[in-house]
């Protein structure tokens, strides 16, 4: 219990230490519109909270990310699984996955309006960047299994669905949850810079564009902090 009482306390303390840090700042800048205050800012987000657009924005843009982060860890599952069972698709894919690692999403986002409109740009942003994450995991994952376990299954006629059910499937699995965990890190992050880019109607990215636009700091800091909270 003592330990524990420890470690809430230092925690605490360093909640407090930062925004005590944030508010010294800001009040040797003197300027609200270079750097609001925490109680600014915390005003700025509860007249946010009650507003109808600010739910709206948080509903779209987190649809889009689910969109994009369901996409991306199917196709990147079932990238993952051929190119480790196959060597002719794993020598054809791999170039391909390691040009879309290579490349900043901005990058993508940027190609993706050329061709699409803004409603779709956010959720294929979510898509790529979780793509190559799923992928390389997925096929580290199969390529990683026990060879002896394979060999069992064959020697007993397990068949190809009981082998995938119960070799393949559980050695894959904490591949999958941490590419999972990653991806939907980056699919969220991808989204919100590509609703900024792109301008997308009800979204928190185009909020954060329109605050910054209208030097309304405050409120940009207010829809940071929700973007960082969900």
């Amino acid at each position: 219990m003592r330990h524990r009482g420890g470690a809430l306390l230092r925690m605490t303390a360093a909640i407090v230490f930062w925004p005590l840090v944030w508010q010294m700042l800001s009040f040797l800048i003197g300027s609200v519109l270079l750097l609001p205050s925490p109680w600014a800012v915390v005003r700025s987000f509860c007249g946010l909270a009650q507003t109808t657009e600010f739910y709206r924005s948080i509903l779209h843009t987190l649809l889009r990310v689910a969109a994009g982060f369901a996409a991306g860890m199917a196709a990147g599952l079932l990238a993952g699984t051929l190119t480790a069972f196959s060597r002719g698709a794993d020598v054809l894919l791999t170039p391909l996955k390691n040009i879309i690692k290579a490349t900043h999403v901005t990058s993508f986002i940027v190609l993706i309006l050329l061709y699409f409109s803004s409603k779709v740009t956010p959720s294929a942003g979510a898509f790529l960047a979780v793509l190559p994450i799923c992928w390389s995991n997925v096929y580290e994952g199969l390529r990683q299994t026990d060879k002896k376990m394979t060999e069992l299954a064959h020697a007993y006629a397990f068949g190809r669905k009981k082998t995938l059910r119960e070799i393949y499937f559980p050695a894959v699995r904490p591949y999958l949850s941490a590419a999972a965990t990653t991806g939907l890190g980056f699919a969220w992050k991808s989204c919100v810079a590509a609703e900024v880019i792109a301008l997308s109607k009800n979204s928190g990215g185009r909020a954060l564009y329109e605050s910054k636009l209208y030097l309304e700091t405050a409120e940009l800091f207010a829809w940071t902090a929700s973007v960082v909270l969900i």
